[in-house]
């Protein structure tokens, strides 16, 4: 079998004449042998990612997409068996014509959507990332056309001839055009294996290691990220060494301007670290009470019971003090009080307010609940209901409620009436006859 050759473009632009030429191979009868060659690797490509998906729905990925065909892997595999096709139609006799045109549409096909899929599930909903979609979509059919006519490699020495210099490097609009689209490239593809390697850290995880799974994919990320834009500025041309005097700018920069949100990044990375709070914990700050959905690297997610949520900057989880009810023991104690009438027999009573309450759902029977004489108070003898539960993160106002209800509904079967706020008066004197 043949080697592959790599497919060039056209070394000067095709004529009227050879456009015609093109256009009329397109429709010969030896074509309808390509294009039933084409249909047959479209079919097979989409069998074979069929199979690598299996039956079952899943949710979008980057390589299967929503129906298969909308994946990375579907064009891939195409573009495979066209590259295999197109080798073997020379062997067989049979005139290449329609696998010009198919060949580098199946290219731009699959930027196009290594480029949408990865920037969608990075960044759902972003308004900037679909004008680079719309961009990089353009870019690459623009790319065919120019392939195919064999016009690209005279707008390259067109954009080659613009050039600029600074200090002792000369960059031409060629290289800055080359370093974004080298810079998106790499962008996705960090995107996309960033995401893989979060995905696969994090699943199965517990919360006992998740907090250390979530730093390693921050710094995954921030790696890629870094080592990509460093590709992209050689790819544009860019010394890399100038770049030891911009990053003590930077630093300078970081040092003055930026102090706060560098000391919200390494607090973040201080807290993924010690574990000193982690994902599920039900913490207080500031007056604001939740539980932890999510850890950043600048900020930390905390929603409330009552749904709000609030983006705490991490500097303030460090310099703050904050209670967590889940960091040694998920078990919380709650209290509550009662008054009843003096003369009751505090003795009696108190055993079966206990039995009450142990028989509510969500009080914990180890520890129990308790009933304490807490004070005398003018109308009466204050009670103090304590009880323990384990899921706070359920919030405490309705175990709390259902805790009032049973000893409410005690005290009736009992007859102990709660009192009310009574007055004696006493009249001294002849009025008093």
């Amino acid at each position: 079998m043949p080697t592959l050759m790599p497919i060039q473009p056209m070394s000067r632009p095709l004529t009227a004449n050879e456009l015609r030429e093109l256009a009329d191979s397109l429709l010969r009868p030896s074509a309808f042998t390509e294009w039933g060659l084409i249909a047959l690797c479209l079919g097979l490509a989409w069998m074979v990612v069929r199979l690598l998906r299996g039956a079952r729905s899943k949710p979008p990925s980057v390589l299967f997409g929503r129906i298969v065909v909308d994946g990375v892997l579907f064009p891939v595999f195409a573009l495979l068996m066209a590259f295999v096709a197109r080798e073997i139609l020379p062997v067989l006799g049979v005139p290449i014509a329609v696998f010009k045109l198919a060949i580098p549409v199946l290219i731009s096909l699959v930027v196009i959507r290594l480029t949408v899929r990865v920037l969608s599930a990075a960044f759902p909903g972003s308004r900037p990332m679909r004008l680079i979609e719309r961009t990089v979509s353009w870019l690459a059919w623009i790319g065919v056309v120019l392939w195919v006519t064999g016009v690209l490699p005279v707008v390259m020495e067109e954009l080659d001839g613009v050039a600029w210099k600074m200090g002792a490097t000369t960059i031409s609009l060629r290289n800055l055009i080359e370093g974004i689209l080298s810079a998106i490239v790499v962008l996705v593809l960090a995107l996309w294996v960033s995401a893989a390697v979060e995905a696969q850290l994090i699943k199965g995880a517990v919360a006992t290691n998740l907090s250390m799974r979530k730093i390693a994919a921050n710094v995954v990320r921030a790696v890629l990220l870094f080592g990509g834009l460093l590709f992209a500025l050689s790819a544009a041309g860019i010394d890399l060494t100038a770049l030891s005097v911009l990053g003590g700018a930077v630093g300078v920069g970081l040092g003055f301007g930026l102090q706060k949100i560098a000391a919200n990044y390494v607090s973040g990375f201080v807290i993924l670290a010690e574990r000193s709070l982690r994902i599920g914990d039900m913490v207080k700050i500031d007056g604001f009470e939740g539980r932890i959905t999510d850890i950043r690297t600048r900020y930390t997610v905390i929603r409330s019971l009552g749904g709000r949520e609030a983006i705490v900057p991490n500097e303030l989880l460090i310099t703050q003090r904050v209670e967590n009810a889940s960091l040694a023991d998920p078990r919380v104690l709650i209290s509550s009080s009662v008054q009843v009438a003096y003369g009751t027999d505090i003795r009696t009573l108190q055993p079966k307010l206990v039995e009450a309450m142990r028989r509510v759902p969500r009080v914990l029977s180890d520890p129990g609940p308790a009933v304490q004489l807490g004070a005398f108070a003018a109308d009466g003898m204050d009670l103090m209901l304590l009880f323990w539960i384990e899921d706070p993160e359920n919030g405490a106002g309705s175990v709390k409620s259902d805790v009032n209800l049973a000893i409410l509904d005690a005290l009736n079967a009992e007859g102990i009436e709660i009192p009310f706020p009574q007055r004696v008066v006493r009249s001294i004197g002849p009025a008093a006859a």
